[in-house]
């Protein structure tokens, strides 16, 4: 299984410090955001991670770059010699991609297309500016992927109505009757208005799909916003395939604003 890591954002929330932090940079502790990302990727059992970035943001591929000369200066303090040697390691896990223009959600997985799209297995798809405190759904989305077949899974939040024009909100057909958190999903709107919402439950920074829909991406006209939106695809994918949804238990912490970052910051200190 392989993720991808859409990272190539403006980050203008979070302006002025994003002029030279991208927001997928700023830290958690001693760790920045994208790299606890990558590592839950990891954890959920992916061989290989592709970061889409933009050339503006040198400092992420620096970050899980090798540092001889760091690995030198901390010869001789073990725990943090035994953390960038982890680091190392993960960086050999990564490939990267660029995108140089900003077109929407869909569009910027859709540059990883010629690297994924000819995977068989579903691809684990983790956005760069969404933390998740507790536990992290992505593991339990490739076991509920694996019990219905090798579906697609997309993760769930609830949220209030008046905020569901925020956010692609699904449309449930059944709840999985073993596990209330699993429902098999009829439909997905993007950013709806309160008064037409299918639900309250928001499509929450964490996808695992089908690698056809780069195909359906490729062919994806503008949708919300005149951007190419990712939820629209994954309508296109339900008319030909199933996909479940999984209210995951974890917090969503969305870190390219200041709000939302010093709320991740609390929830992981």
């Amino acid at each position: 299984m392989k993720a991808l890591i859409p990272a190539a954002g403006y980050g203008t929330r979070f302006l002025p410090a994003t002029k030279t932090v991208p927001k997928e940079m700023l830290p958690i502790g001693a760790k920045p955001a994208i790299q606890l990302i990558v590592e839950e990727a990891l954890a959920a059992g992916v061989e290989e991670v592709v970061i889409v970035t933009s050339p503006d943001k040198p400092s992420i591929q620096a970050h899980f770059a090798a540092a001889p000369v760091w690995r030198a200066r901390c010869a001789k303090k073990p725990e943090i010699d035994a953390e960038l040697a982890h680091l190392e390691e993960i960086g050999r896990r990564i490939r990267w991609v660029y995108q140089t223009e900003q077109k929407g959600l869909g569009h910027a997985v859709l540059q990883a297309a010629e690297v994924l799209q000819a995977e068989k297995e579903p691809v684990l798809v983790l956005l760069g500016d969404a933390l998740v405190s507790g536990e992290a759904p992505s593991a339990a989305m490739t076991e509920i992927s694996r019990a219905h077949g090798g579906a697609s899974v997309v993760g769930l939040e609830e949220v209030p109505l008046e905020r569901v024009s925020r956010y692609g909100i699904v449309r449930p057909a059944e709840q999985r009757a073993d596990d209330e958190r699993v429902y098999r999903l009829a439909d997905l709107v993007e950013k709806p208005a309160p008064e037409v919402a299918p639900s309250r439950l928001a499509i929450a920074g964490r996808y695992l799909l089908d690698p056809a829909v780069f195909g359906l991406l490729a062919s994806q006209t503008p949708g919300v916003g005149g951007e190419i939106q990712l939820t629209d695809a994954i309508r296109r994918l339900l008319a030909a395939k199933e996909v479940y949804g999984y209210r995951y238990p974890g917090t969503r912490h969305d870190i390219g604003n200041p709000a939302g970052y010093l709320k991740a910051l609390q929830a992981f200190s």
